[in-house]
């Protein structure tokens, strides 16, 4: 299990396409690491990364709030940090 989920929402296709390439590249050059998978399409509206520890789920709004899964993780979890 992930010590960590970053959830994140686009407002379209392209921006989720862009927010994948955006963290892939950066957290590579950063730290020097590739995700171990990429699952979802941006045209489904989801997108997981996995780099173990940390998953990055990015969302457009409507799959957002139907898996809703602050709620299905929130009595196992806090917030570290929410933008609006």
């Amino acid at each position: 299990m992930a010590d960590f989920f970053v959830i994140c929402t686009g407002t379209s296709d392209r921006q989720i396409k862009a927010l994948v390439d955006y963290v892939r590249t950066g957290v590579k050059e950063k730290f020097g690491i590739l995700p171990f998978s990429i699952e979802g399409t941006a045209e489904s509206g989801w997108v997981l990364m996995d780099y173990s520890s940390i998953i990055v789920h990015l969302f457009m709004e409507e799959k957002r709030q139907y898996y809703d899964l602050e709620s299905l993780w929130q009595d196992e979890s806090s917030v570290l940090l929410s933008i609006q």
